[in-house]
C-alpha cells in the first residue's frame, strides 16, 4: 500500500519535539516552584475514612467535621455515598480521633465505623523513595530487554520516549495540582509497560522492514520510518483505545479514590500512543540517519585506500 500521501510524522518531528519540550519545561518549572501535590502517602499525616451506613453529602460532612474543631475537604465515596474520606497533613492523637467519632455517631449512632491510617515522616519519606527506584529499576529493565531484542538505538529511543510519558504524567500532576499518592505510582509503572508496547509494535514492523529494503540516503529511512508507522497505525489504536475506554469509564463512574487513578492512567495511555508514533520513531530516524552518514563518509575513504 502506499502511504506517500499519510500525514508525514517523522517529516514534521521537529514540532512534536518542540511541543513536549513545552510540556516538560513548564512540569520541570512548576516541580522546581510549588513541587508535587503530595498525598498522605508521601508526607506525614493522617487519613480517616467515616463509614455512616447511609448516604450523605458533602456539605453535611463538613459540617459535623467543623463541629468537631476541624475545617477538613472532605470526599464523599463508597457503593451508595456513605464513606466520608478526610486526609490531614500533621499527624492525629487517639483524643483528636475519638472525638471526630464521636461528631460522626452523634447523628448516625451505632452506624458508624471508622479507618483511621497514620504515615510518620520516615515511612513518607521511605514511601517515596522506594516509589523513586520502582520506576527507575522498571525503565533500566525495560531498556535491558529492548536492547537485547533489538538494538541499542531501538533501546535508547524506547528509554527516553517512556521517561517522556512518565514526566508527562508527573508534569500534568504538578501542573493542575493534582494529589499524588501510591496509585498514582501504580498508575505511572502501569504506564511505562503500556507505553513500551507500543513502540515494540513499531520497532519490531521497522526492523522487518529494515531488513528487505535499501536504505542508502536519509530519505529513503524517512519513508521506510514513515511507513512502518502507517502499518501498525490502526492496531496500536485500538490497542490503546480499548484501555483508555476503560480507563475513562473508571474516572466516570468509579469511586472518589480511584479518580485520579484512572486520570493518571488516561493522561499516562494518551502521552504513550503520542509517543510512539510522534517522538520514539523519529528519535530512531535520527540516530539510524547519523549512522547512514557515517557509512557514507567510510565508502570513499575505504575507495582511496584502494
Amino acid at each position: 500500500m502506499n502511504y506517500s500521501n499519510k500525514f508525514n510524522f517523522v517529516k514534521h518531528r521537529n514540532v512534536f519535539f518542540a511541543i513536549s519540550g513545552i510540556l516538560i519545561l513548564a512540569g520541570i518549572v512548576t516541580l522546581l516552584l510549588f513541587q508535587m501535590n503530595y498525598g498522605v502517602d508521601f508526607k506525614a499525616g493522617t487519613s480517616i475514612d467515616v463509614s455512616v451506613g447511609q448516604a450523605i453529602t458533602k456539605e453535611k460532612a463538613q459540617e459535623i467535621y467543623k463541629g468537631a474543631g476541624f475545617d477538613q475537604t472532605v470526599t464523599i465515596g463508597g457503593a451508595n455515598g456513605d464513606r466520608v474520606s478526610t486526609r490531614f497533613d500533621e499527624i492525629l492523637g487517639k483524643e483528636q480521633v475519638d472525638k471526630i467519632k464521636a461528631a460522626f455517631e452523634a447523628p448516625y449512632k451505632d452506624k458508624v465505623s471508622m479507618e483511621v491510617n497514620t504515615v510518620s515522616p520516615d515511612i513518607a519519606k521511605e514511601l517515596a523513595i522506594k516509589a523513586i527506584i520502582g520506576i527507575l529499576i522498571a525503565s533500566v529493565a525495560i531498556s535491558i530487554y529492548v536492547s537485547i531484542r533489538f538494538e541499542w538505538r531501538f533501546a535508547l529511543a524506547a528509554i527516553i520516549s517512556i521517561l517522556h510519558d512518565a514526566f508527562i504524567v508527573v508534569a500534568m500532576f504538578a501542573i493542575f495540582r493534582f494529589e499524588v499518592d501510591l496509585p498514582f505510582v501504580a498508575a505511572v509503572l502501569t504506564t511505562v509497560g503500556y507505553s513500551i508496547n507500543d513502540k515494540i509494535v513499531i520497532f519490531d514492523r521497522i526492523r522487518e522492514n529494515l531488513r528487505f529494503a535499501k536504505t542508502k540516503t536519509p530519505e529513503d529511512l524517512e519513508k521506510l520510518v514513515h511507513d512502518s508507522t502507517w502499518q501498525t497505525m490502526a492496531r496500536n489504536i485500538n490497542t490503546v483505545l480499548t484501555v483508555l475506554i476503560a480507563a475513562v469509564c473508571l474516572f466516570i463512574f468509579g469511586s472518589e479514590s480511584i479518580k485520579l487513578f484512572a486520570l493518571a492512567k488516561i493522561i499516562g495511555l494518551t502521552s504513550g500512543a503520542y509517543s510512539s508514533i510522534c517522538i520514539a520513531s523519529p528519535l530512531w530516524y535520527l540516530l539510524k540517519r547519523n549512522s547512514l552518514g557515517n557509512k557514507r563518509k567510510a565508502a570513499p575513504a575505504a575507495a582511496a585506500k584502494e
